[in-house]
């Protein structure tokens, strides 16, 4: 099979980012990548392209390094209350899910933030305080308080 080299203009999974150079099947880069805008062919004179490729690639990842730090510090002051209903032990009626918490994020805080970024091992199934994770970039990690309340109230300890 026939492979010929590529210069990756825009990220492609699985490939690699913007001015990374990629050796891919010769129909692959001539059916989709170079189509699509995501490739140009690797000669002279775009080897010389990729200089400036770089330059955008790191300013580019640099401005998103600043804005997942500056949401980072401002997601961990916050305390997400989710309204949930909730049974006589306080077990509620289905869970809470990272695609509710985006919402939930949406509407109280009009912050958007897309579900696949909340970590979250399992859905939550219990009201009380959660702290789940938010992953933000690959180098930033923001932690946030989610405060399940339940229709029925909790049972206190002298009950």
């Amino acid at each position: 099979m026939a492979k010929t080299d590529v210069i990756l203009i825009k990220k492609v999974d699985g490939l690699g980012g913007e001015a990374d150079q990629a050796t891919v099947a010769a129909g692959y880069a001539r059916n989709y990548l170079i189509p699509q805008g995501y490739a140009i062919p690797l000669t002279n004179a775009n080897k010389r392209r990729v200089d400036s490729l770089r330059e955008r690639r790191q300013k580019r990842e640099s401005e998103e390094l600043a804005h997942a730090k500056e949401l980072e510090s401002s997601l961990s002051r916050l305390v997400l209350n989710i309204k949930v209903k909730t049974g006589e032990d306080g077990r509620m009626f289905g869970s809470v899910t990272s695609q509710v918490i985006a919402d939930e994020l949406m509407s109280q805080f009009e912050l958007e933030l897309d579900r696949r970024k909340i970590q979250l091992p399992e859905a939550i199934k219990t009201a009380g305080e959660h702290l789940i994770e938010i992953r933000l970039h690959a180098d930033v990690t923001a932690k946030l308080k989610v405060q399940i309340e339940g229709s029925v109230p909790m049972p206190t300890a002298a009950e």
